[in-house]
């Protein structure tokens, strides 16, 4: 486990409410404390299977911007007495500072980091180096759950599975490759793939794993407005039980 602590605080003050209901994949409405009902954006363009509550407390961003539609932003939701986050943008986000202050062991040494790099008919999210190395880094929220595990994805990810196959050829190229999963909720115990939900997937996945893709998993805890990456996370292809 590593012995420092990265935590990331989000920018501006987060705003409390109560989710009334999800519609449209990307809206919700939200009833803030002073009884407004607001419009937010959803990141999530996933089913968000057990991660929806309606009357759950969640907690929402704001932003200035004019040309936005919406003002707010679904950042967290609490379930079953933990908080889960389900903005897929955040991710990026966390995990690239980590790497940047050499938080995560599994890939230190890298000098420069990069986001949204290109690679052939793909873009993904980190590329890092160093003198002799070159290193590709998909990243993937995980908020899904079933009893001990979490799993990925909660919905048909054609995208994803593409980034699989991408992963693969980088890695034939002499890349490394990491596919890394960041499970923003603490009520878990491992990470495994969701064959039922999305089989291509799930055969890709074993396909990357069999060519020399790396799989990383960890979780985080997050008590507003701090989101900490806490600990790696087991990942099992198969699950059992």
């Amino acid at each position: 486990m590593p012995k420092k602590v990265f935590k990331y605080t989000f920018p501006e003050p987060l705003i409390k409410g109560k989710l009334i209901k999800r519609y449209k994949r990307f809206l919700a409405d939200v009833e803030l404390s002073n009884g407004d009902i607001v419009v937010a954006h959803c990141t999530n363009s996933g089913s968000m299977k057990s991660c929806i509550e309606p009357g759950a407390d969640v907690y929402l961003s704001t932003s200035n911007n004019p040309n936005r539609k919406t003002k707010y932003t679904w950042e967290l939701i609490n379930i079953d007495s933990g908080w889960v986050g389900i903005n897929t943008l955040l991710p990026n986000q966390l995990v690239y500072e980590a790497l940047e202050q050499n938080y995560i062991p599994e890939i230190k040494g890298y000098i420069n980091f990069f986001r949204e790099v290109t690679f052939e008919d793909s873009r993904f999210d980190i590329y890092a180096e160093n003198y002799t190395e070159k290193c590709f880094i998909e990243i993937k929220n995980v908020t899904y759950k079933v009893g001990k595990y979490a799993l990925f994805p909660d919905s048909v990810s054609s995208r994803g599975t593409k980034h699989l196959y991408s992963l693969i050829r980088a890695k034939k190229q002499g890349f490394r490759a990491i596919i890394f999963y960041l499970i923003q909720r603490t009520d878990i115990e491992i990470l495994s793939v969701a064959r039922s939900v999305d089989p291509e997937y799930a055969a890709a996945l074993e396909r990357a794993i069999d060519n020399g893709v790396e799989v990383i998993a960890y979780q985080t805890i997050t008590n507003p407005p701090y989101i900490q990456i806490h600990k790696r996370v087991p990942f099992e292809l198969f699950k059992s039980g």
